[in-house]
């Protein structure tokens, strides 16, 4: 019976995907929750799991092309054969000991890319010693991640997995890439002639690539470019003596791992004093729908998280209820499946404030944008060690400049200042946090 394969359900905001890349042809022999296509939308890449055990029958659909909700993609012919395989096929067999043996005499002068594995086999298949012994890790990564190894063409199997519970991670592909370049050198490699001036010499060749934007990216364009023009975006700044949260982390770092099974970084700090100060001033929580303001009483803070494929910013719900230990845990696990592409879409949506840190690339100063239909973000900067003047004398401190850029149709700039000025207080007394005074 044939099967279709359909464009899953995708949310309200967002009307259509673009399909990235097959991870099937017809004719293979896929499983259950086989990850069959990746789609991307505007804000991540699903996957589409098989059905059921079967054949690829025929694939409607191109990479590239745009898609909606209900759209077949593919038939598949079921096959519970395909289940029931416990050793390769005899063509598979075949396969497999052509890639397992090579003879000694057929040493080719340009060697060869391994042929990949055959579809619908389990590494329990292959035969001791071969290249699929590591198969399952192999499927252990992220769409990002995929797409990377498939474009260099390489064997997941010999990639070392540093994420949890060996998940290969982008770092992970591009120090085996860094690694394989420093041992071997194809004929690609071969250097450019040398100019050496003379009159007709050949000049280094004059290389340009031209790449179309992801759609992840073409959207981030777009919402800013919308920023721009529809907010009256004016970004006001401040500096916090960090000293106070410094040393209290010093202090409780130890116990805090102890206790809670995760670090304690600044993050908490500053989400924990962002939700006070947005008590203090509810403007910066609020958002323009036409000629409304709509005053949100609850604060779910978005977090960017910069990526390989862009900036994403997955929405820490009721920021203002959870403690230090939850939001920090909660960060920790954002940075992971944002980078590795788990995060799921509806972790995107929403959201009444921002915070951005710059400062972890070392960013001393910017003016952050504003994330429609937002009225706020918060820029966090690079700690850095300069002399301030603290009761009459100069003395070194770890300074932080914060920068708030706020929509002025609806917030003025004394509510801007005082919401910076209350973030300072609490950031610089941060045993107010816990007081709420």
């Amino acid at each position: 019976m044939s099967v279709e394969i359909k464009v899953p359900q995708l949310p309200e905001s967002v009307a259509d995907a673009t399909l990235v890349a097959w991870h099937c042809k017809p004719g293979d022999a896929v499983r259950r929750d086989d990850n069959l296509v990746d789609l991307e939308t505007d804000k991540v890449v699903l996957e589409v799991p098989c059905p059921t055990n079967g054949i690829i029958k025929e694939i409607n659909v191109t990479d590239g092309a745009t898609v909606t909700s209900g759209q077949i993609l593919a038939l598949l012919e079921e096959s519970e054969t395909v289940a029931a395989i416990d050793s390769p096929s005899a063509p598979a067999a075949a396969a497999l000991e052509q890639s397992a043996i090579m003879p000694e005499t057929a040493a080719p002068a340009v060697a060869q890319p391994e042929p990949a594995p055959a579809r619908g086999l389990r590494s329990s298949d292959a035969p001791r010693g071969s290249a699929f012994e590591s198969e399952p890790r192999a499927f252990k990564m992220g769409p990002a991640v995929r797409k990377l190894v498939e474009e260099h063409d390489l064997d997941p199997a010999l990639i070392e997995g540093t994420g949890k519970d060996g998940r290969i991670i982008k770092a992970d592909v591009l120090n085996y890439i860094a690694s394989r370049s420093q041992t071997n050198v194809g004929l690609d490699d071969a250097a450019p002639p040398l100019t050496t001036g003379a009159p007709g010499a050949l000049a280094p060749a004059r290389r340009e690539q031209r790449v179309a934007m992801t759609r992840l990216r073409s959207r981030i364009a777009e919402r800013l470019v919308q920023a721009q023009q529809t907010a009256a975006m004016l970004t006001t700044f401040n500096e916090v003596d960090m000293s106070e949260v410094i040393a209290l982390r010093r202090q409780f770092r130890d116990q805090f791992l102890q206790r809670h099974g995760i670090k304690l970084g600044f993050m908490s700090f500053f989400i924990r004093a962002t939700t006070e100060a947005l008590r203090a001033c509810p403007l910066l929580n609020a958002s323009v729908d036409g000629s409304d303001i709509v005053y949100h009483e609850y604060f779910d803070i978005g977090i960017a998280v910069s990526t390989d494929r862009g900036l994403l910013v997955p929405v820490l719900r009721e920021a203002g209820l959870m403690s230090f230990a939850e939001i920090e845990h909660a960060i920790d696990d954002f940075g992971k499946r944002a980078r590795s592409g788990e995060i799921g879409m509806e972790e995107l949506i929403g959201g009444t404030f921002t915070i951005t840190n710059g400062g972890v690339f070392g960013s001393l100063m910017s003016t952050p944008i504003l994330n429609p239909p937002q009225s706020g973000i918060l820029g966090m900067h690079k700690i850095q060690e300069r002399p301030v003047v603290v009761d009459g004398e100069v003395c070194v401190r770890p300074m932080m400049y914060l920068a708030l850029t706020y929509d002025h149709r609806i917030i003025d700039g004394r509510e801007a200042v005082q919401f910076l000025v209350h973030l300072k207080e609490r950031l610089e007394h941060p045993a107010r946090l816990l007081l709420q005074v």
